[in-house]
């Protein structure tokens, strides 16, 4: 990206705050010229000096002069003190302002792509993270020292170039030249950095992801004892961003050495000159300091070119990657506009074929099913023979390459995605738990429930015991809640939304014996007059399904009720039996006789 796609990208999120980058410029006017007084009054004062020392004047003679230089001194330090603070503050308000800005639009857009985006190129939370926060912090970074280091400084430079102009040519000329090749010199630098550069960034998100990946993993890793495993892991990754890192110190500090050399040169150039001018009567004593003064000025915003390339840099790589988020409007949910009255839930799903993004291998074959309302609808299976895929598809997370979804004689895509979602209920194996209350959590599925609805909906779940046995109760953290209390909660959740549509993957699997008959209880309660769709490997879960689905390798083999199927000696008698198998049936019923 270059700096000018970065201006157009950034302008919108400026634009606001205009007042505040008036103020700051007119500021800015101002400082730049106040920074030249110490200049002139140094002049001023070394020439009347020189001047007196000649008539052979003592301190008697020269007061005035020294009460003169002081008050303008004073005064001068007093109107940059208010000049420099308001310039700090309107730019950090700015930046502040600019950061909330991109910081919400992005998380709002990001809410708004397809479940797709965040399962393929690249997108890991850890590297997603990164991008974000890396993107918004250059990018406000940028903007705020352009309003309080960088602009200040070169107009400072401008100013003080056209007095050493103004002042004699030749030594504005000699002030002049010095710039192009500090300024070749930082191009440089910046070229040669920018790989290096790119390549830290690289490094940076993937040690964000993989320290995610071990606070994700830590049970696993200390039952496995990989520790060892894992840091070397990071070892890696850190001793690289550690070459890239010195690689780019070592650039830097080669080019600041010559930048430094520059400017050196550029010094005594201008003392040369001016003691030539004042050796030939051209200028006076005082000048020499004056211009030496003002080349200081003029060098300043020189001195922090490196420093303001670094930043720019920082921001030209990391907003590629922070815009790239912004702006994927590809990856937007798709939506339709269709909002009928009243769902039925009656689906059909006509030669569907479905491939995840990125992959190769399909994952969907040909499937052809339908699901009626006010029935239970389940879905069998091994693992990976494609049920929950057909859920997400169910669910408009993801679009199949062909085929057709309908939903009460209404193409899926048609439908309003909102509208469709909030007349879903979904309850996944492992359902997420937000950082809040019980009742937080439970309310997410209806905002606007009162208290009593969501009382109601834990005992449906039956976790309304358990819950009033806390300290805290209902204001309890939801995350010190065990596995399976936190699964009650997530089903409590789907009781108060309420939905017509109810799809279920493996909802009682971390539950216990007790629990999941409760929750089956309740369940069977839930069903009547909805769409369900169960997808489980428990007998209970399925048998007494008005219609089973029988998956295999992404195709559908069997349909039909329990009797239907199970004698038609395949692939769900095979399951069936062995899920028998493993709950020890005939020894459980020799038990219970």
């Amino acid at each position: 990206m270059s700096f000018i796609q970065l201006s157009k990208n950034l302008y919108p999120y400026v634009k606001p705050y205009r007042w505040l980058v008036f103020f700051t410029l007119a500021l800015t006017i101002i400082g730049s010229l106040t920074a030249q007084v110490n200049a002139w009054v140094l002049r001023y004062t070394v020439d009347q000096i020189a001047s007196l020392l000649e008539k052979h004047e003592l301190l008697k003679t020269g007061l005035h002069i020294l009460v003169t230089i002081s008050i303008i001194l004073i005064v001068k330090e007093i109107i940059n003190s208010f000049i420099q603070f308001g310039q700090k503050y309107y730019g950090e308000k700015l930046r502040i302002y600019v950061a909330r800005d991109l910081a919400q639009t992005v998380i709002e857009k990001v809410l708004t792509y397809r479940l797709a985006f965040f399962t393929s190129g690249g997108n890991q939370p850890g590297k997603l993270q990164t991008r974000i926060d890396r993107g918004v912090e250059s990018l406000t970074r940028l903007v705020q020292n352009f309003f309080i280091d960088i602009l200040p400084l070169f107009a400072n430079a401008i100013v003080a170039l056209a007095m050493m102009f103004n002042a004699n040519f030749y030594v504005g000329l000699a002030g002049l030249a010095i710039i192009p090749v500090y300024f070749y010199l930082s191009v440089t630098q910046a070229k040669k950095m920018s790989g290096s550069r790119r390549g830290i960034k690289d490094l940076r998100e993937n040690k964000s992801q993989g320290i995610l990946s071990i606070l994700e993993s830590i049970t696993v890793i200390k039952s496995f004892i990989r520790e060892d495993i894992e840091a070397e892991k990071q070892l890696v990754l850190q001793n690289d961003l550690t070459d890239n890192q010195m690689k780019v110190r070592k650039v830097s500090f080669l080019f600041d050495g010559l930048k430094s050399f520059t400017e050196q040169i550029g010094v005594v150039i201008i003392i040369i000159l001016t003691a030539y001018l004042v050796l030939t009567g051209q200028m006076t004593i005082g000048a020499i300091m004056f211009h030496i003064m003002l080349f200081n000025n003029v060098s300043a915003p020189i001195r922090q070119l490196h420093r303001i390339y670094d930043q720019m840099n920082d921001a030209l790589i990391y907003s590629e990657s922070f815009f790239a988020v912004l702006d994927a409007d590809h990856e937007t949910e798709p939506s339709g506009t269709y909002r009928p009255e009243k769902v039925k839930g009656k689906f059909e799903l006509k030669n569907v074929n479905f491939t995840y993004p990125g992959n190769k291998e399909r994952t969907l074959f040909n499937i052809n099913m339908e699901i009626f309302p006010d029935q239970s609808t389940a879905l069998v299976g091994l693992s990976g023979a494609g049920k929950s895929t057909l859920i997400n598809l169910l669910d408009k997370f993801y679009q199949p390459d062909s085929g057709k979804i309908l939903l009460d004689g209404v193409p899926l895509a048609e439908y309003d995605t909102t509208f469709l979602r909030d007349n879903i209920g979904l309850v996944l194996q492992k359902n997420h738990i937000f950082n809040g209350t019980i009742e937080e959590n439970i309310r997410y599925g209806n905002p606007q429930a009162t208290f009593e609805e969501i009382v109601d909906s834990a005992k449906k779940s039956y976790i309304h015991d358990q819950i009033m046995t806390l300290p805290q109760q209902y204001e309890t953290s939801a995350l010190a809640l065990s596995g399976g209390q936190q699964q009650k909660i997530a089903i409590a959740r789907m009781f108060l939304k309420n939905p017509p549509i109810i799809f279920l993957d493996e909802p009682t699997a971390s539950l216990d014996a007790i629990s999941t008959e409760q929750i089956k209880n309740s369940l069977d309660a839930i069903k009547k007059d909805r769409t369900v769709i169960t997808i489980s490997h428990s007998i209970s879960q399925i048998i007494d399904s008005h219609c089973i689905y029988v998956m295999k390798n992404g195709y559908i083999v069997e349909s039909g009720t329990h009797d239907e199927i199970y004698h038609l000696d395949g692939t769900y008698k095979e399951i069936f039996d062995a899920m028998a198998r493993s709950l020890n049936i005939d020894k459980i019923s020799k038990t219970l006789e």
